[in-house]
């Protein structure tokens, strides 16, 4: 910036004595500076100072260009390295938002708010940037334009700054209004195009495509229309100042004329004027600059401030994978007088549940919608802490600083399968560089979900790509790969949340086959709504208004049952 500083100066500077001498070369030559200039470079007369004094205003002129294409892609450079870390540091404080946050946020905000970082490179940092350079080559312009003539530079100079400080506080209440929008609407877009393309079976099914299509249009025209707002608002100095500009230079050249004696014309007046003309030619793009930066800046405050505010939040001390110790788990995991509710206000979930739960088995929950069947696995799973009472593994508490390695334990299968649009193998492997990929790992996990063969039948095998959330995949193979990637994980406790409920009943049976078979080595929880889901299961639980209903056999169930 000081150097595009310091050569936007020397440009402006070497415009006089190339136009005097261009007017009258005979004065130019008898100048102290100018003889010096001349006998260094053996110059001996008026007219052979025309090609170097050319050369000169001509070199500066390429030079102060280059470096400002150097200043533009330094600018660029760091402004999308600074916009795209803060993206990344709001997508990390994304994931590691609390549960509780998690199941209360929908997830078009959360899109929102990393789109929002995203553009924090080009509504934050560049303007900033803009500014301070565009500030600093203007300032030292208007310092060698006031050097060389006070009083017009100054003229041109308050002349341009009336316009845009006349335009900033007429607009600046509309800039605000539209960053608010802009913000608001970017939520909406997002949550209708969400909405649309996740339920797309059922539009093309009902045929009200319409509708979704009207929703987006509600949410995505005051988008737009704000942003156009700002864009008009940004450009309205630029056709004022331009008719300023040519006014000023016009009246100067007239006054300069009427005022210079008869014998010199505008001889004398011609270089200062084409200087100021070309100094005014260089500050008005600068304004303009700084102008439409600002109008950047208040346009887009409040999204400005969102992405930020974002940035404040804490991330944990220790993020997941940091070097974890898993918790010991040989004997039993214990439930004492367990309860949890979402705050004071709010009802009980679960109350006074006293388990014990032994390393190996197999443990079956029912209960109807509403029982706390997933909150009590949330709660186990560490993603929701007890509100009383606690859980112990092995005799030993788990509090918030043993969570993580509790986690370590413990995978979850649930009734939709989360599938990447990547090879099977990576979604095996789900959450794994693929190149760190453990491929023997893959295979022997993908051979105790039975799934491994038919893997094998595909063209490509494991590099097979299963298309987004698994759309080329039949719910059987799903879920296998859900049991697949839990098995990858080598955790000692599966989680199976309902499933298999979404299957019809020869291939449900065929996964419970899958899930009986796994051993002894796995403590399994099976959340289920049909009886003979839990057959193999050693001991079940029914839950009933956050309270155990029911604790035993799966026989014991039956004949209650009946």
């Amino acid at each position: 910036m000081v150097l595009v500083s310091l050569a936007e100066v020397v440009s402006l500077g070497a415009v006089i004595p190339f136009l005097g001498v261009l007017m009258s070369p005979e004065k130019v030559f008898g100048d102290t500076i100018v003889q010096a200039f001349a006998t260094f470079f053996e110059i001996n007369s008026p007219r052979a100072l025309v090609l170097p004094l050319t050369v000169n205003f001509v070199a500066a002129a390429i030079v102060a260009g280059l470096l400002r294409i150097l200043l533009i892609r330094l600018q660029a450079t760091l402004s999308a390295k600074i916009g795209s870390a803060f993206s990344v540091k709001v997508y990390e404080r994304s994931l590691y938002e609390p549960y509780e946050r998690q199941l209360a946020r929908n997830s078009s905000e959360a899109l929102a708010d990393v789109r929002k970082a995203q553009e924090l490179a080009g509504y934050l940092i560049q303007p900033l940037v803009t500014i301070v350079s565009s500030s600093l080559i203007l300032a030292l312009l208007i310092l060698s334009l006031l050097i060389i003539e006070p009083i017009i530079s100054t003229t041109v100079f308050l002349g341009f700054g009336f316009i845009y400080a006349s335009v900033v506080l007429l607009t600046r209440r509309n800039l605000w209004t539209n960053s608010k929008v802009i913000a608001k609407q970017v939520g909406l877009t997002n949550r209708s195009i969400q909405e649309g393309l996740g339920g797309i079976r059922d539009i093309l099914i009902d045929g009200n495509q319409s509708i979704f299509v009207k929703k987006y249009e509600a949410a995505v025209f005051p988008l737009q229309s704000a942003s156009a707002s700002n864009s008009v608002i940004a450009a309205i100095p630029r056709y004022g100042i331009e008719s300023l500009g040519i006014t000023l230079i016009a009246s100067i050249a007239y006054l300069m004329f009427i005022n210079a004696p008869e014998q010199d014309g505008m001889t004398v007046a011609i270089p200062v004027l084409g200087t100021i003309a070309l100094g005014a030619q260089r500050i008005f793009p600068l304004l303009q600059q700084i102008y439409v930066a600002f109008v950047t800046l208040r346009g887009s405050c409040v999204s400005n401030q969102d992405a930020l505010l974002i940035l404040d939040k804490p991330l944990p001390e220790r993020p997941s994978g940091a070097n974890i110790i898993p918790i010991q788990f040989e004997r039993e995991i214990q439930l004492v007088d367990l309860g949890f509710r979402y705050s004071a206000s709010k009802s009980w979930i679960l109350r006074g549940l006293d388990l014990s739960i032994r390393q190996g088995s197999r443990i079956g929950l029912m209960g109807s919608t509403g029982s706390g069947k997933s909150t009590l696995l949330d709660v186990l799973m560490g993603l929701l802490l007890p509100t009383e009472g606690y859980i112990s593994v092995d005799g030993r508490r788990l509090g918030p600083n043993e969570l993580q390695a509790w986690q370590t334990r413990i995978s979850h299968v649930p009734q939709s399968i989360y599938l990447a649009d990547t090879s099977i193998a990576e979604n095996i492997a789900f959450g794994s560089p693929p190149d760190l990929i453990d491929m023997e790992r893959v295979q022997e996990a993908a051979k105790k979900a039975q799934i491994h063969q038919t893997i094998l039948d595909w063209p490509e095998g494991y590099m097979t790509a299963v298309g987004e959330r698994g759309a080329r995949l039949s719910g059987g193979q799903r879920q296998r790969i859900g049991i697949a990637r839990a098995l990858y994980k080598k955790s000692s406790i599966i989680i199976f949340d309902e499933a298999t409920s979404a299957l019809d009943n020869e291939t449900e049976h065929d996964v419970m086959e899958v899930i009986h078979d796994l051993g002894r080595g796995f403590t399994i929880f099976i959340v289920a709504h049909r009886l003979t889901t839990l057959k193999h299961c050693d001991r079940v639980f029914e839950l009933a208004d956050g309270s155990i209903k029911f604790d035993g056999c799966f026989e014991d169930m039956i004949a209650r049952a009946a």
